[in-house]
């Protein structure tokens, strides 16, 4: 289906973001995961983080609210996806194991969705949603505390 390309802007920006999390919530939700989980999951699955580290980096990524982002934590704690390892949190096999299940369904959806797309025009679309997010992370710091 080739529909005619509008020019990108913030709404056109979220209508392919919501588009594709609803595919990969699809996914988590046969598995009783939340994207939320998910993504503290990744977090936690890369370079060893304190609860606190892993709280911030999820913030970052999310701009979610550090409360909310502590009870997923607690409930992937409860659920035995994550586990303290010393000062750190850390995925558990089972955690791991999620990743890998969620990340090889989601694979042959992903290679549909991005399938086709030039590498010059992914390389382009990369390069701006950097400077957008860049742009858009200066702006909500530079934001008065609600």
């Amino acid at each position: 289906m080739t529909t005619t390309a509008p020019a990108a802007d913030s709404r056109v920006l979220a209508l392919a973001h919501y588009a594709a999390r609803g595919v990969l919530e699809h996914v988590l939700a046969r598995h009783g995961a939340t994207f939320q989980q998910q993504i503290a999951l990744r977090a936690a699955a890369g370079t060893p983080q304190t609860p606190d580290g892993l709280v911030a980096l999820v913030q970052g990524y999310l701009k979610a609210d550090p409360a909310g982002i502590r009870a997923t934590l607690d409930d992937l704690l409860a659920g035995r996806l994550l586990v303290a390892d010393g000062p750190h949190l850390r995925p558990t096999d089972a955690g791991r194991e999620l990743l890998a299940v969620v990340g090889a369904e989601t694979a042959p959806l992903s290679a549909r969705i991005w399938g086709g797309i030039p590498a010059e025009d992914l390389a382009a679309t990369g390069r701006v949603l950097a400077l957008v997010t860049e742009r858009a992370d200066a702006e909500l710091a530079a934001l008065p505390a609600p």
